[in-house]
């Protein structure tokens, strides 16, 4: 098996690349604990009021949920919200984690990911955990942007990426589902690849590898 030319890194985003999400089906479980109108905070790639305020790390997870409060009934506990928000998470087939096993012999592995504790540290990390290993066994480095305090496509997360992780971006495949965030790694000479729906980053880097 070869490697894409000029190429040492593969950094990949999380939702709509590894993790399969689901938008609705977190705006669904909002809906039934009482929240009016979730779709105005919940976005795709980018999230709203605290839901952003908690990816970009601005507040807490303790934060979180007193800012959430007035917006369900008061009968409504922590636990609630936080496994109707993970619900945004549908899993992690298994064949992704053993392509990453497999891609970690051929090349660097990373993440950089618009993302918060509650998810990551929670059903992400459960389900990275799936043959007994953590998220650590099938990366190299990981940007998150609770962490990095920013969010993707503002340059500051992906300037935070190369200096934490000691990438060069030249040297660098960024796989994303979102244009806008690979419109901006371009800008720094990042080289991206764009995974639609349906699609398999795996698929993507075989065919690179080939040509």
């Amino acid at each position: 098996m070869g490697v894409i030319k000029g190429i040492k890194n593969l950094l990949f985003d999380q939702g709509g690349v590894i993790v399969d999400i689901r938008r609705d089906h977190c705006l669904d479980e909002l809906r039934l604990l009482g929240m009016d109108h979730p779709e105005l905070l919940i976005g795709l790639y980018k999230q709203e009021g605290p839901f952003f305020a908690l990816e970009n790390g601005d507040i807490g997870v303790d934060q979180f949920h007193a800012a959430l409060r007035p917006l369900v009934p008061p009968e409504v506990t922590d636990e609630q919200m936080d496994n109707a928000f993970s619900s945004f998470i549908v899993g992690i087939p298994l064949h992704r984690l053993q392509s990453l096993m497999e891609l970690r012999k051929r090349y660097k592995t990373y993440i950089l990911s618009n993302t918060n504790p509650i998810m990551f540290e929670g059903v992400i990390a459960r389900n990275f955990a799936q043959e007994g290993l953590d998220v650590n066994a099938y990366f190299d480095g990981v940007t998150v942007s609770y962490k990095a305090r920013s969010n993707k496509p503002d340059r500051q997360i992906f300037d935070y990426a190369i200096a934490t992780m000691g990438i060069k971006p030249e040297e660098t495949l960024f796989f994303d589902d979102g244009q806008e965030n690979l419109d901006a790694a371009a800008k720094l000479g990042f080289k991206t690849a764009l995974v639609e729906p349906g699609c398999e980053f795996m698929d993507i880097i075989t065919k690179m590898e080939r040509q």
